[in-house]
């Protein structure tokens, strides 16, 4: 063994993590299948983890010598096949690997392009990626953009295998890593939402800590790799930080334009007025559920801290038009207008029930996007689920 058994133990668990990879994409389709079908699909995905993965490395290893598994690192599989079963199963074990990989490609172009997508349109990155093909009105430069940043990374390792799989290997660790941390975080934040499954404390923290401990052996046994993943992020979040601030660095840039000579002020400052204008144009849409002034307020001061607008408007759907809530929510949105004077507040009343149809329709009427519509946190007898609003956003709880 290279290492001692015990660290022999570790490292190889902090390699096996990488077995469950596939996980992390999952998601991008819940809002796309039925209720009740994703949790089968993690319990599936889990099931043939747990029962193939142990099965193929007790083959491999039955099959092959540790030299020869080392030497032949790329493709294990073929070779094991290749020894055990003679030629023919080895040229087939090869053909369904590369059938397999062809679907991992496919499948990675199809969850980056409907995670792009949701960032650009909730103005994370920049709205030239919403650009579509007028062919097949599909969103072709995130695919694009997706392309050149792998053959990028290719060219920069010089297509060295094992060198992608440790900077993959970090940056699916860190996907998992968040996914316990997010769960916890909503257990803490937002745990009346109604939700049919429920994972523990105990279970969150104990899945933060196994993949933790496989993050750090992986960087361990392989530190040098750990510069390009943290160059990849930097520019990844580097560009996301510029879209979040850049009202105020179009500030900056208009205060320095102002301080320059006059010609330079009559070709910029007007324009750099009038992007600024365009982004603030957004406007934005919080559902009162009643006159509670802490959750008005709230509500307001989200909006003014993290969303680049200055409009917004509180919508109360009502039943009774006496519902005397109407007055009362009212008269503390003109407090609060009082105390938020640089955004707009708009008070639209609705006569209905509150549920998905309604907010459909009022999101076609107002011309504002679901995901510029939001709520507080529901509570357990809420009767909708959270899904069938489309990408209705709860940041009050």
């Amino acid at each position: 063994l290279k290492y001692d058994w015990p660290l022999a133990i570790l490292f190889g668990f902090c390699t096996a993590m990488l077995g469950v990879t596939g996980f992390e994409t999952s998601s991008n389709y819940i809002e796309e299948q039925q209720r009740g079908v994703f949790p089968k699909t993690l319990f599936n995905s889990w099931l043939i983890v747990f029962i193939m993965n142990p099965i193929l490395c007790i083959v491999c290893m039955g099959v092959l010598d540790l030299n020869t598994l080392e030497a032949h690192h790329r493709d294990v599989l073929a070779k094991t096949a290749y020894d055990a079963g003679g030629k023919y199963f080895g040229l087939w074990i090869s053909a369904d690997a590369a059938l397999v990989l062809a679907g991992s490609v496919l499948t990675a172009y199809v969850g980056v392009t409907g995670l792009v997508r949701r960032l650009a349109l909730d103005r994370c990155l920049p709205q030239v990626l919403l650009a579509e093909n007028r062919w097949r009105r599909t969103n072709h430069l995130i695919p694009i953009t997706f392309f050149l940043l792998c053959t990028s990374l290719f060219v920069i390792l010089q297509g060295r295998v094992r060198s992608l799989a440790n900077v993959y290997t970090l940056s699916f660790l860190c996907v998992m890593a968040l996914f316990a941390f997010g769960n916890m975080m909503l257990k803490y934040k937002r745990g009346r939402i109604r939700r049919p499954v429920r994972a523990t404390w105990p279970t969150n923290v104990a899945a933060l800590a196994a993949v933790l401990i496989a993050l750090a052996g992986n960087v361990i046994l392989a530190p040098g790799h750990l510069i390009y993943f943290i160059v990849y992020f930097a520019v990844i979040a580097g560009l996301t930080m510029v879209m979040f601030e850049r009202i105020r660095l179009l500030k900056y840039f208009l205060y320095f334009v102002s301080q320059g000579p006059m010609h330079l002020q009559d070709r910029f400052a007007g324009v750099t007025q009038m992007a600024m204008d365009k982004i603030r144009s957004q406007k934005v849409v919080f559902f009162a559920k009643n006159d509670n002034l802490e959750v008005l307020n709230k509500a307001v001061s989200y909006v003014q801290s993290n969303e680049l607008t200055k409009w917004l408007k509180v919508v109360y759907v009502y039943e009774d038009i006496n519902d005397p809530m109407i007055q009362a929510i009212a008269e503390n949105l003109r407090v609060i207008d009082r105390c938020f004077p640089k955004i707009v507040i708009d008070f639209v009343l609705v006569k209905g029930r509150f549920c998905p149809e309604v907010v459909a329709q009022l999101s076609t009427r107002l011309g504002v996007q679901r995901n510029f519509m939001f709520i507080s946190c529901p509570g357990d007898r809420f009767p909708h689920d959270i899904g069938d609003f489309g990408g209705v956003r709860m940041i009050t709880h």
